[in-house]
């Protein structure tokens, strides 16, 4: 297959891919704040009872929640790849390793594997297990010495997918309005080249049907202006669904361009792939930062700084407090006079959100009722 040359601005370089670049009209956008995930998986049970209850579907989690370092899904996912891709290294801003483009073995689109059957028995392994332990006068640091964090993952609907890039049926297609990225099911032949492809094993195959299936985005609450079911589900308000731009086109109005371009505390997970994906994180603020290099590049302390820094932003605190503040797309936002809103695509105000809690005192003793407002003796 052809090597063209396009633009991936999450690793600062050009690099190789099977396609010219072709960036959708809108790009569809998620950003999730790790340091308020419980892990109560009611993204994951959201996500399987809307798409994934039929037969051969068993075994599929288009959302997923893993406890890192020791969780994962399908098994040791990302550990396996990175064995595969060899040392990664950066050079500031810029990658100097391979993507897994660039990295393939002859006759292969990417590097990558096949999961085995067994490798999906484990949805839940190494869930709440910390690394490290407690010894008899130890205290909590910042990084935390032992530690653990929760990482959800959905498909990335990346800008350049590889599941796409290696189908030999061309039945994968990243649709030119939003950026989803859809298997068009009448043209797939379970080949599972998808699954070997995807770096972030975000493509299953139904044993019932012997098709490729994925995350489909929620692609028709999208079309009606709302954000996912995995997103308007999640009960600590971790998720943001919009739209994202290229860093020379960022718009400082929109959510997650702000988060992501202009304050840089949202980052992508693993860009060293090369996929640029349109799924970002803030990384946990305790976690060592060796590790989280590892999943989110070079700018992981300059991220925790900001995001530890948020009080004093008025700005970002009103973003951040948009989070799981409505069910609608937040396209554009404003914050003034202690207050945050969002507005869809139009300018229609969607939300409001006051960044600090209201606080009312009631006097102990009501002279109009005459009571007292707490048990006395």
């Amino acid at each position: 297959m052809a090597r063209i040359k396009v633009r991936n601005w999450q690793i600062g370089r050009d690099m190789y891919y099977p396609y010219e670049e072709v960036r959708p009209e809108r790009q569809f956008a998620a950003i999730f704040d790790i340091n308020k995930c419980i892990a109560c998986q009611t993204c994951t049970m959201a996500c399987k009872q809307t798409w994934t209850t039929g037969k051969g579907q068993e075994f599929m989690f288009w959302n997923n929640v893993e406890s890192k370092p020791y969780g994962f899904y399908p098994l040791a996912w990302d550990v396996k790849l990175l064995e595969l891709l060899g040392p990664q290294k950066w050079e500031g801003k810029k990658y100097a390793g391979k993507t897994i483009f660039e990295a393939a073995p002859k006759g292969s689109v990417t590097q990558g594997y096949l999961p085995e059957e067994e490798d999906y028995s484990y949805p839940n392994v190494g869930e709440d297990e910390p690394y490290g332990e407690v010894k008899n006068g130890d205290y909590i640091t910042l990084p935390h010495r032992v530690w653990h964090f929760y990482l959800p993952r959905i498909c990335n609907h990346c800008t350049y997918p590889a599941c796409l890039a290696a189908c030999p049926r061309k039945a994968i297609y990243k649709r030119p309005e939003d950026g989803i990225v859809l298997v068009d099911q009448s043209r797939c032949r379970g080949y599972k080249e998808c699954i070997r492809a995807c770096p972030y094993k975000k493509v299953f195959f139904n044993r019932t049907t012997k098709i490729s299936e994925k995350c489909i985005g929620c692609y028709p609450l999208v079309e009606k202006g709302e954000q996912t079911q995995c997103i308007r589900t999640c009960i600590g308000r971790i998720r943001l669904n919009g739209w994202i731009h290229t860093p020379d086109k960022a718009d400082p109005s929109n959510p997650i361009d702000y988060l992501v371009h202009i304050k840089k505390v949202a980052l992508p997970l693993f860009p060293q792939f090369g996929l640029e994906p349109n799924v970002y994180y803030i990384p946990p603020i305790h976690v060592p930062i060796p590790y989280l290099k590892q999943l989110f590049g070079p700018g992981v302390e300059d991220a925790i700084k900001v995001y530890r820094n948020a009080h004093n932003d008025v700005t970002l605190l009103g973003v951040l407090t948009l989070f799981g503040s409505t069910e609608f797309w937040v396209s554009r936002f404003s914050v003034k006079n202690g207050v945050a809103t969002g507005y869809d695509a139009k300018g229609k105000s969607l939300v409001s959100v006051p960044i600090k809690e209201p606080v009312y005192i009631r006097p102990f003793y009501d002279e109009k009722l005459d009571v007292y407002r707490h048990n006395i003796t």
